[in-house]
C-alpha cells in the first residue's frame, strides 16, 4: 500500500471484510486471542505514559482512554498499578484479580507492564513487580536499557528474574542505541531477554554512519528473533533536529513498517507512544485516536 507522508489527513479508513478487527469486541487471553486493533496481522496498542497529560488518569480512566481510542491492548505503566493497589500506605495484592478484571471486562488486555528498574538492587520489589504483571496477564515487563558498563550486572539480574519466573523482560531504548548495540552481550544471558524497540527514538539518533545505522526496518530484519514489542512515534532524523511530529509527518517509515511486517509474518506488538506536541483545541485521548487511524490506513483496513 503506497501511503505518501505528508498526505494521511482525509484517508479513508474503511475495513477489508474479515480482514481488520478495529471496532470489533476484543479477544481477552487465550491462545491466539486477537485484540479489538489486530489490523491485518498488526496488531496495535498503546503505551498509557502517552495520557500523561490528562489530569485523570488512574485505572479505570486508562480504561476509558483506551476503549475510546479502538485500542484492544495496552503496555501499562507500573505507576498505575501502583497507585491502584495503595490502600491504607501500602500496597494490597489482593486487588490485582479486580484490576485485570477491570481492564478485560472492557475488553482491553495488558501485554507488557512497564517497570523501568527492574533489575536493580531492590530483589523484593522485583519479585513485587513480576508477581503484579503476571497477575495482570502480561507476558512481558519493559525496562530502560542500562549504561554500558552495567550490561553485565543488570543483563544477569534480569535473566536470573526472567528464568525464575518465566516471563519475557525487554529493554527499551532511546536515542543511545545503534545496529551494534544488541550485538553485545546484553541480550546473552537468556533467551527470554528481548528488545522493545523504539523505531522513532532510532530514527533521531540516525547519523551518516553506515555502520552503525542502517536502515531502521533492517533492523527490524536483523532483530527480529529478539523483538518483543515496538514503540511507534514519528521523529526527524539528527539532520532534521530529531523533532516529534504527527504520524506521517516525520522521518520514522511507519507507512513502510506495517507492510514490512505483514509481509515477514512476524507479530510484534506496535506501541503508539504519544510524544509530539498536542494541538490546540485536542488532548491526549483525540491524538492517540488520530495516531490509531493512520495505524489502521497503513495495515490496510
Amino acid at each position: 500500500m503506497e501511503l505518501k507522508r505528508r498526505n494521511f489527513i482525509g484517508l479513508g479508513l474503511a475495513s477489508a471484510a474479515g480482514m481488520c478487527l478495529g471496532g470489533a469486541p476484543a479477544a481477552v487471553g487465550g491462545k491466539g486471542a486477537r485484540s479489538r486493533s489486530w489490523y491485518n496481522g498488526v496488531e496495535v496498542g498503546c503505551i498509557t505514559y502517552s495520557y500523561r497529560s490528562m489530569k485523570q488518569k488512574n485505572a479505570e480512566d486508562i480504561v476509558k482512554y483506551a476503549v475510546e481510542d479502538g485500542l484492544g491492548t495496552l503496555e501499562l505503566k507500573g505507576e498505575v498499578v501502583d497507585e491502584y493497589l495503595k490502600r491504607g500506605g501500602k500496597r494490597d495484592m489482593t486487588r490485582l484479580p479486580a484490576l485485570r478484571k477491570l481492564f478485560e471486562d472492557a475488553g482491553v488486555s495488558i501485554h507488557i507492564v512497564k517497570y523501568g528498574g527492574i533489575g536493580g538492587k531492590n530483589a523484593q520489589e522485583d519479585e513485587y513487580r513480576i508477581a503484579a504483571a503476571k497477575a495482570l496477564g502480561a507476558a512481558c515487563i519493559t525496562r530502560e536499557i542500562p549504561k554500558a558498563s552495567e550490561y553485565e550486572t543488570i543483563g544477569r539480574r534480569c535473566a536470573e528474574l526472567a528464568d525464575k519466573h518465566g516471563i519475557y523482560i525487554a529493554f527499551h531504548n532511546h536515542t543511545q542505541i545503534d545496529a551494534l548495540t544488541y550485538d553485545g552481550p546484553l541480550l546473552g544471558y537468556s533467551p527470554l531477554l528481548r528488545i522493545n524497540f523504539d523505531i522513532g527514538h532510532y530514527v533521531a539518533a540516525m547519523t551518516d554512519d553506515a555502520k552503525r545505522f542502517i536502515d531502521p526496518l533492517a533492523f527490524v530484519e536483523k532483530y527480529h528473533d529478539k523483538i518483543f514489542s515496538l514503540h511507534l512515534k514519528d521523529r526527524t532524523t539528527k539532520a532534521h533536529k530529531s523533532q516529534n511530529l504527527e504520524f506521517g509527518k516525520g522521518d520514522t517509515p511507519i507507512a513502510k513498517l506495517f507492510p514490512f511486517l505483514q509481509r515477514k509474518g512476524w507479530h510484534f506488538y506496535c506501541d503508539i507512544e504519544l510524544e509530539y506536541k498536542i494541538p490546540k483545541g485536542s488532548n491526549a485521548v483525540k491524538e492517540v485516536a488520530r495516531c490509531n487511524g493512520y495505524c489502521r490506513a497503513v495495515a490496510g483496513c
